[in-house]
């Protein structure tokens, strides 16, 4: 077993983990999403992607622009979430919340292509 692998694979499905449990409730609630799950999202996507920066196969140039999606959205909706918090007097208003939701989804269709990659990656390696 290759260490190396073990920790690149669970950062990867832990990316998509707690993307997840942040998409999951309603919409447009901002009780059901927790601004702290947010940020832990960003910090394993970032992760994540780092480790995919030496792969130099298609597969991991592949990869890497699946976590660079999903960075570009997270970071997009935190940036929507700290300025409806700290710039705005209307603050995090439903429509706000739905926006933030929206773009963690989508960064999460990105999470789900890297683990779908992954699978497909090491189902077609060859002993």
């Amino acid at each position: 077993m290759n260490p190396e692998k073990v920790i690149f694979g669970f950062f990867i499905v832990l990316a998509l983990t707690l993307n997840f449990g942040f998409f999951v409730g309603e919409i447009d609630n901002p009780d059901h999403h927790h601004v702290w799950e947010l940020f832990f999202v960003v910090v394993v996507n970032l992760i994540a992607t780092v480790l995919k920066f030496g792969d130099r196969t298609q597969m991991g140039a592949v990869l890497l622009a699946t976590s660079l999606v999903a960075m570009l959205q997270l970071l997009a909706a935190s940036l929507i979430w700290t300025i409806a918090v700290h710039a705005t007097d209307s603050g995090l208003t439903p429509s706000v919340m739905a926006s933030i939701v929206s773009l963690s989804g989508g960064a999460m269709i990105a999470n789900v292509i890297s683990v779908v990659l992954l699978v497909i990656e090491t189902v077609l390696l060859r002993r």
